[in-house]
């Protein structure tokens, strides 16, 4: 196992390196902020997102960088809806409604047909790896508008798409970014039913 991490950096420069690790801390330190429903998931997600856009770019992971990118700018959105929330309320934990519901879905199958749009306007080749990197683009877009929005499937979503890209990014290589997103999956799934103890707490006191 160490020698699969060791061996995929071991002809990277040592500034590609750095750049991982900070957006490997700050990745994890912004789920944590988001388990426990900490504003601070959004200064620290941005830092861990928008270096990760610079390195898929350069990698030439289109999808994976569309996703970074729509997490940077959904950050900035989440930062000040979650610092404002309802009638300058803070914004609680809530369910999806079935309008919710169905903004989601479409959401996720329009990301999908984005991504692939860009993957053709850059002559990319889309290989059968693309394709799981296509779902998951579309599982975290949906996702990361969930959480803006402090609804509760977002950890669901999160779940299944950190579930899609452990093996992903093992099989590219990218032992790091594996590695943060197996350590994303147990958070999720701690989240989930943390925020769901919130949810039946707030049911008993109604």
């Amino acid at each position: 196992m160490l020698d699969f991490f060791i061996e995929a950096y071991k002809n990277a420069p040592l500034w590609q390196i750095i750049l991982e690790a900070i957006a490997f801390i700050f990745g994890i330190f912004s789920v944590w902020y988001a388990k426990k429903e900490n504003i601070l998931v959004y200064p620290t997600g941005l830092i861990a997102t928008v270096i990760s856009v610079y390195l898929l770019w350069r990698a030439g992971y289109l999808g994976d960088m569309m996703i970074n990118l729509y997490f940077s700018i959904m950050s900035i959105y989440g930062w000040w809806n979650w610092s404002k929330g309802k009638n300058d309320e803070q914004l609680e934990i809530t369910r999806t409604n079935t309008i919710e519901k169905y903004s989601g879905l479409i959401l996720f199958i329009l990301t999908i047909f984005i991504v692939i749009g860009i993957y053709k306007y850059f002559d990319y080749e889309i290989k059968t790896e693309n394709y799981f990197d296509i779902f998951a683009s579309g599982i975290f877009f949906t996702g990361m508008w969930y959480m803006a929005k402090k609804k509760i499937e977002n950890w669901t979503l999160w779940i299944i798409g950190d579930i899609v890209v452990v093996p992903l990014y093992a099989y590219r290589g990218l032992g790091m970014l594996s590695l943060q997103y197996l350590i994303f999956t147990l958070l999720a799934i701690m989240a989930y039913l943390e925020w769901r103890k919130i949810l039946d707490k707030k049911k008993l006191q109604l």
